[in-house]
């Protein structure tokens, strides 16, 4: 079931500056980009981004040659989302948008 699932995609601006900052921080082989949920209860939960090893639990799959891992207890959170990096005046940084609407999520 989980074989050909792909739950959250990658930007190609964000695939560029995973990239980047893989090669300018030395991610070392066999991580790749987590992605994932953190927190609950009463301050709510927040999607999160970072590099990490793959776990036994994990979906995985790549994009863009990028290997991506999801907690399968988290796919339920994250699907349908997509990984944006913005880069302007007032901000910099990755963000969470819902995919083919380009409403940012939560």
């Amino acid at each position: 079931m989980f074989d050909t699932l792909r739950p959250v995609t990658l930007t190609k601006k964000a695939a560029e500056e995973v990239r980047k900052i893989m090669k300018s921080k030395s991610i070392p082989e066999g991580y790749g980009l987590r992605i994932g949920m953190k927190g609950g209860g009463c301050g709510g939960a927040s999607l999160i981004i970072g590099f990490d090893k793959k776990k036994d639990n994990d979906l995985a799959y790549a994009m863009e040659d990028i290997p991506l891992y999801v907690d399968k207890k988290h796919v339920m959170y994250v699907v349908g989302k997509e990984v944006d990096f913005y880069e302007g005046a007032d901000a910099k940084g990755f963000m969470f948008v819902e995919k083919g609407s380009g409403h940012l999520s939560a």
